[in-house]
C-alpha cells in the first residue's frame, strides 16, 4: 500500500511491518503503547520510555548521529523519523534501503494525526484510536489566561517561539506564551523576562535539566513572579507521553 507521511512523501509498505527502527524517542514509546514493542528492533540512546528500551533493543546512536551501517544490518522494513529531530542527509541515505515514514509535528492535532497514521501503517488502528480518545479526554483545551515564559536552556537562557509544538501545548493547557511573536528558540535575558511581566516562569526538565537551585536563582531576580519546574517531556514529547506524566511538579 501507499501511505503519505507528514512531509507529503509517498511511502510504499506492502506488508505489516515486523522489523521497526524508531529514531525518535517519543515515537518509540508510542510503539510500545500501541502494543508493538516486540516489533521494535532498534532505537536511539535517548529512547528512555518505557523502561529504557535501548537496553534490550539494538541501540543505533543518537537522533542526530545515527549509526547508519548498524541500522542497515538490522534489515528494518519500516523506519520512523521526524523532520526536526533527525538529520535530513541521514534520513535520505536510509530511504534508499528501507521505507521511512517521517513525522512533522507542530501542534497537538498533528500529534493525533501521527498516531492515527502510524496505527494504520502498523495494523494497530484500534489501539491508536483508544490512545487518541484518551489524549483528547486528558487534554481538553483550556481557555488561555496565564501569561507564561517557558525556559528550555541556561547560559544563555532560551525560550520557545509561537511556531513550536511546546507553545501549542502550553496554549492548550491554558497558558499564553509571552514570546509567541518570536520563532523557534530565541535567547532571552532575565531582564527581558521581567519586562514581559509574565504571571509565571516554567523551567523545563529538558533539554536543560533545570532544578530547584535554578528556580531559587531566578526567583531571587523575578521576585513577584511565580516560578515552577515543568516536565519537559509532557510539553515537548508528541505521541502518548502525556498519558504517563503531569505537566508541573507539585
Amino acid at each position: 500500500m501507499i501511505y503519505n507521511d507528514q512531509l507529503g512523501n509517498q511511502i510504499e509498505i506492502n506488508s505489516k511491518p515486523s522489523r521497526i527502527v524508531s529514531v525518535v524517542p517519543s515515537i518509540t514509546e508510542l510503539l510500545f503503547d500501541l502494543g508493538l514493542g516486540d516489533k521494535v528492533i532498534g532505537c536511539t540512546k535517548f529512547c528512555v520510555h518505557p523502561n529504557k528500551p535501548y537496553l534490550t533493543k539494538s541501540m543505533i546512536g543518537g537522533t542526530k548521529d545515527l549509526k547508519l551501517k548498524k541500522i542497515l544490518q538490522l534489515k528494518p522494513n519500516l523506519i520512523l523519523g521526524n523532520k526536526e529531530e533527525n538529520v535530513k542527509d541521514q534520513i535520505e541515505f536510509l530511504s534508499e534501503f528501507a521505507p521511512i515514514w517521517m513525522s512533522d509535528v507542530k501542534t497537538f492535532e498533528d500529534s493525533l494525526s501521527m498516531i492515527e497514521q502510524i496505527g494504520h501503517i502498523t495494523s494497530s488502528i484500534k489501539r491508536a484510536s483508544e490512545i487518541i480518545n484518551q489524549l483528547n479526554s486528558t487534554l481538553k483545551p483550556i481557555r488561555p489566561s496565564i501569561k507564561v515564559v517557558y525556559l528550555i536552556w541556561k547560559d544563555p537562557y532560551m525560550t520557545i517561539g509561537g511556531d513550536t509544538y511546546i507553545s501549542n501545548m502550553l496554549n492548550r493547557c491554558g497558558y499564553i506564551n509571552v514570546f509567541a511573536n518570536q520563532n523557534r528558540y530565541p535567547s532571552i535575558t532575565l531582564q527581558e523576562i521581567s519586562d514581559a511581566d509574565p504571571d509565571m516562569v516554567l523551567l523545563s526538565s529538558e533539554p536543560y535539566p533545570f532544578n530547584n537551585e535554578h528556580l531559587k536563582v531566578i526567583k531571587s531576580v523575578l521576585k513577584n513572579t511565580e516560578v515552577r519546574l515543568a516536565d519537559g517531556e509532557f510539553f515537548s514529547w508528541y505521541g502518548s507521553r502525556q498519558l504517563h506524566v503531569k505537566p508541573l511538579e507539585s
